[in-house]
């Protein structure tokens, strides 16, 4: 994909809204620290980011030889030119179960260029250049384990970097420098700058996202790091395809060219970082390694918003005597500052959730699949494996037609048997959320505000103490509203039939010409079948039966009337709570009645309320996705409007963790809860996590595989907030979520 006005033009800043060069030059240290971090907290609020991730060193062979790198090696050094593909996936895959979602391939230039023993070693196994093999590797890694690459191959021309892109979601290459002088460079012909800016443009053009950066201390000026870092800007405002950049200090290695030249002094970071975030574009993430620096907390105060990747697994083998700090003492400096720390992808949630732009479409799924609602990583402990799957040879013990085969991952996801992660203790005293916008939110509400559109989605991206202080509000609500006590009801779901002409691409259970045929043969219950079900249910001491079931092709509306008929006759007094919106929508068309009479004569027959589903997602962007042909937002709301007014209740249900985005899930919450103000029917709300097992949208590799587990918790909680005593009673789905 090659555009010379740039995909990425739209996200862009104009560079016109930068501050010049000379005006960042000359603010004093405490005014340039001082924007900096207003900058940083204006674009990306309290959030601070890092990868999980493993570094592949492809191998340590390269063409130059720059005065400060210990990374390089001879061949007499290596037992092998290159890592194999084995030895590739047995790093990748120890990441992978440590719950890794990076893996950064990092490599020397264009080795074969310089040594024999590289030339041959590539020509031996089948591949012209180091840049294929890379390439190979790259989809290695990712068929086999799902971790995304990251490929920092170093100056690349534009084929290169287009084939990197079908196995990649990102690329790397630090610019450096601008400066052609530098004694450190004297061995390097890829470091020369018109190079390396060649490679960022080509990128840009390619639609890649990319990360770049500046080292600081090899002998630079500061004009010279502030013009470098205004030429990154200036490649990014014409392609929008810079997503981070690193700021990096110079530190001295024994035996290298540099060896007795002093490190970085950490003033001198500090105010370079400081410069960047001036001189980037605002959506630009800014990035310094946190194992460079005695005290990395100082980098937050710099301005800095993500800390690059850290590896539970491998060391930096660009810095191989700085460890990376373990993660919760990271997490611990993070909060401290008054940030919370999440997990990223390579790409970040501006390009992840942009993929027809900026991600090859072979790559789409594998970003989506390791994705939380935002374009974040998956943040529940544990590993996240492809999931693949096989016809079904004989029972398989659940009723599918297909079988997962391969790496189990041990990530907790609805519908699993895995337990989820305690991300509330039990201490009475309720953290406060840090200052940011959740905290700002909770405050507004305290004070009696009710929360828009623009409240909601931002109590959705809560995360660390965040979550605790969210749930710590809705649980106080909760007490105020409905007591300690909670509640459930003894019932019998009847499902009458799995035949359904509606076209619901999240479904397994429906049965059409057209359906991936997931769920067992097709079936269509007599209604002496239901009245046996709901006497059966009814002795063994249910109180209350759910009737739901396909649009079948053979249904008038009358057929929802013998069945209420059916089961109120078979089981006097059990509550029958049935049909959705899709149901008595499609009946009363089907008999060319007003939806308002039929109501009316299905509340004679013997129906007390209706259920909530057939709701998935009020947003009618996701509807389109999920269920093109079903009701609408409308016309859903219409059906639970005319419901209230012919006396039947109903609740409110979310089915949430496939493709949407928290701002539909507050569209969702808003909507019901003005229809409630309106009618007051709705009796409670019921969060349904997608469960991707099965489902053919994901089976399509068209959906993300359900909520995370942080994201359960604060559906129910928001819920709680948004609707307070609105809509008083809030319920957990058990049999997705589990008893634990």
């Amino acid at each position: 994909m090659t555009t010379d006005r740039g995909p990425g033009s739209d996200r862009a800043s104009d560079p016109r809204d930068a501050p010049l060069l000379d005006e960042v030059l000359e603010l004093d240290p405490r005014e340039l620290g001082a924007a900096a971090r207003r900058r940083r907290d204006e674009g990306f609020a309290n959030r601070v980011t890092y990868s999980p991730k493993v570094f592949i060193p492809l191998t340590k062979l390269c063409r130059d030889r720059c005065g400060y790198c210990t990374f390089a090696q001879p061949p007499a050094r290596l037992d092998a030119p290159f890592m194999s593909i084995d030895e590739v996936l047995a790093v990748a895959r120890a990441g992978a179960r440590v719950g890794c979602h990076e893996a950064l391939l990092t490599l020397g230039e264009a080795p074969e260029e310089r040594y024999e023993v590289a030339r041959r070693w590539l020509e031996a196994n089948g591949y012209g250049s180091t840049v294929e093999y890379l390439v190979d590797a790259a989809r290695a890694v990712l068929e086999e384990t799902g971790l995304l690459p990251h490929a920092n191959a170093g100056a690349l021309g534009a084929t290169d970097l287009a084939s990197l892109r079908g196995v990649a979601p990102s690329q790397g290459m630090m610019l450096e420098t601008l400066r052609s002088d530098l004694p450190c460079h004297r061995g390097a012909p890829d470091k020369a700058p018109e190079r390396r800016l060649d490679t960022l443009e080509a990128a840009g053009r390619l639609g890649i996202p990319f990360t770049t950066g500046i080292l600081v201390g090899i002998g630079e000026t500061r004009r010279d790091r502030a013009e470098a870092l205004s030429a990154i800007a200036e490649s990014h405002a014409r392609h929008g395809h810079v997503q981070e950049v690193i700021v990096q200090n110079f530190l001295p290695k024994p035996a290298t060219a540099m060896a007795e030249v002093p490190g970085c002094d950490p003033a001198e970071f500090a105010d370079a970082i400081a410069m960047a975030r001036l001189l980037l574009p605002p959506e630009v993430h800014l990035q310094a390694p946190p194992n460079l620096s005695e005290d990395f907390r100082s980098l937050l105060e710099a301005g800095i918003d993500d800390w690059g990747g850290v590896s539970p697994v491998t060391a930096d083998h660009v810095n191989p005597e700085r460890p990376w700090p373990a993660l919760e003492r990271l997490r611990e400096v993070t909060e401290a500052a008054g940030f919370t720390l999440a997990p990223r992808l390579t790409v970040y949630p501006e390009f992840a959730l942009d993929p027809q732009c900026w991600i090859d479409g072979d790559l789409h799924f594998a970003v989506l699949d390791r994705s939380d609602a935002e374009g974040l990583a998956r943040d529940d402990p544990g590993a996240v494996f492809p999931e693949r799957t096989t016809a079904a040879t004989g029972d398989v013990g659940d009723g599918a037609e297909v079988v997962q085969i391969g790496a189990r991952s041990t990530q907790w996801y609805s519908g699993a048997s895995t337990a989820p992660p305690l991300l509330i203790g039990g201490d009475p005293e309720t953290p406060e959320a840090p200052p940011g916008p959740v905290a700002e939110v909770i405050e507004g509400v305290r004070m009696g505000q009710v929360p828009g559109e623009a409240e909601v989605t931002a109590l959705f991206g809560a995360r660390g103490p965040e979550v605790a202080a969210v749930a710590g509000l809705a649980d106080r609500m909760r007490s105020s509203i409905v007591g300690d006590d909670v509640t459930y009801v003894v019932n019998r779901n009847i499902n009458y039939t799995n035949v359904c002409t509606f076209k619901c691409r999240f479904c397994g259970f429906s049965k059409g010409p057209l359906s991936l045929n997931l769920r067992g043969n097709p079936y269509l219950l007599t209604l002496d079948d239901i009245a046996e079900r709901a006497r059966e249910a009814q002795e063994a001491g249910a109180t209350e039966v759910c009737l739901q079931g396909g649009i079948h092709p053979d249904f008038d509306g009358d057929y929802y009337l013998e069945v209420t008929r059916a089961v109120a006759e078979a089981a006097p007094g059990i509550h029958i709570h049935g049909f959705t919106a899709l149901e008595v929508t499609e009946g009363s068309r089907r008999l060319g009645e007003p939806l308002v009479e039929y109501l009316g004569r299905l509340r004679d027959a013997g129906l007390k309320t209706l259920p909530g589903t057939a709701a998935e997602i009020l947003d009618d962007e996701v509807r389109a996705v999920l269920c093109p042909d079903k009701v609408d937002t409308e016309e859903w709301l219409e059906a639970h409007r005319v419901a209230h007014s012919v006396g039947l209740r109903s609740n409110v249900t979310m089915m949430f963790g496939s493709v949407e985005h928290p701002r539909s899930w507050a569209r969702h919450l808003l909507a019901t809860r003005a229809l409630q103000a309106e009618t007051g029917g709705f009796t409670e709300f019921v969060g349904l996590p997608f469960v991707h097992m099965a489902s053919p949208i994901y089976l399509q590799r068209r959906a993300r595989r359900g909520p995370t587990f942080r994201e359960v918790v604060l559906v129910h909680a928001v819920a709680r907030i948004v609707y307070g005593e609105s809509i008083p009673h809030i319920q957990a789905s058990w049999v997705k979520l589990g008893l634990d």
